[in-house]
């Protein structure tokens, strides 16, 4: 039997000036609180089977992406292309999940249409793109490093101040490791719009060095020595052969810069460039070649010699007159002072 609706008393007796709230009184009558409950439940239960359906139906489409992820990783392991088929493997788990949801909403609201929720998510789509354009840009770039592989996992790289090896491509960003085992974590939106140097992208890598000989040495002779011995170290490869090639003819030496092929890493590169430079000083040593370096000759600024020229016009050092001061040099200075230095340390002067 239905429960009476409620009723809604009004104060008739209430004076012009009483407000429409303070003459409205609710009628709180258990009845109606237990007609609505009973409303909701029922309306609860009429959509009870749709909600059962409906998680099914998901759960099979969660089951699907599942699959299919594992499916592509599994077809992939061990190619050259893995990382790719790995995005390609959550994007595709996403997408299925996405039709899965669309699918599971209908069910529950059949009066809601596919074509309309797609439109509230294309709305919706513009503010989250606003929000989260840097991340999408990520995802974006990531994609791009993993399709067109300017370098790979393995690779050894250098991004502005990071140079290392690389760990990890993934859709947000890249993992390297330092040299000095320091993870750096670059968001591929940087690294792709980017200048990045790619040191093992070749399977050789060359290395150089400057060295300086005197003048009086015989150049080609330090030259066949540097060939010869950097080609004599273990590592360095015979194609292309080391060179030698005179780059300056400085203000001390002659500068002769060495180079050498190794493989890229950078474990090679270091080492090998270590024992080469070794070599190199040890051979020149041997041949009695000098490596001399930088020398200056410093000048007090009243330093005069007798000939001088003309010691009566004014100079650096002392003004114009006809008393210039007598030719004085570094030796006769230090001679003078130690003459002094001398006679106040004397025996007759301590006596004195």
């Amino acid at each position: 039997m239905p429960l009476p609706a409620p009723q809604v008393l009004t104060d008739s007796t209430s004076a012009g000036s009483t407000t429409a709230a303070d003459s409205v009184v609710v009628n709180t009558d258990p009845g109606v609180v237990i007609s609505q409950i009973e409303a909701m439940v029922q309306g609860f239960l009429r959509m009870l089977p749709n909600l059962i359906i409906a998680l099914v139906v998901f759960v099979l489409f969660v089951g699907t992406a599942r699959l299919v992820r594992g499916g592509i990783r599994k077809a992939s392991s061990g190619r050259r292309g893995s990382n790719v088929a790995q995005v390609l493997g959550r994007v595709s788990q996403i997408l299925i999940l996405f039709v899965g949801l669309l699918i599971a909403v209908g069910i529950i609201f059949p009066s809601v249409k596919g074509a309309q929720l797609l439109q509230l998510l294309g709305v919706g789509s513009v503010a989250i793109g606003f929000a989260f354009r840097d991340i999408a840009q990520n995802f974006l770039a990531g994609l791009l490093i993993l399709l067109r592989q300017p370098f790979r996992v393995g690779d050894q790289i250098v991004y502005k101040d990071f140079e290392g090896t690389v760990e990890n491509i993934e859709t947000r960003a890249t993992m390297l490791k330092t040299y000095d085992g320091v993870r750096a974590i670059i968001p591929n939106g940087e690294i792709y719009t980017n200048a990045v140097k790619v040191n093992t992208a070749f399977e050789k890598r060359r290395s150089e060095y400057v060295v300086g000989i005197g003048y009086g040495d015989d150049l080609r002779e330090a030259m066949r020595i540097m060939r010869e011995t950097a080609a004599g170290v273990e590592g360095v490869l015979p194609d292309p052969a080391p060179e030698a090639l005179t780059v300056e003819l400085a203000e001390a030496s002659v500068n002769v810069k060495v180079r050498w092929w190794t493989k890229p890493g950078r474990l090679d590169v270091v080492t090998i460039s270590s024992e080469v430079l070794t070599a190199i000083k040890l051979a020149l040593d041997e041949a009695g070649i000098d490596m001399p370096y930088p020398t200056h000759q410093v000048l007090f600024h009243d330093q005069t010699e007798a000939t001088d020229g003309d010691r009566t016009r004014q100079r650096e050092g002392w003004p114009k007159g006809d008393a210039p001061p007598q030719p004085r040099t570094i030796a006769g200075v230090l001679a003078q002072q130690n003459g002094q230095n001398g006679a106040q340390n004397s025996p007759d002067k301590a006596q004195a």
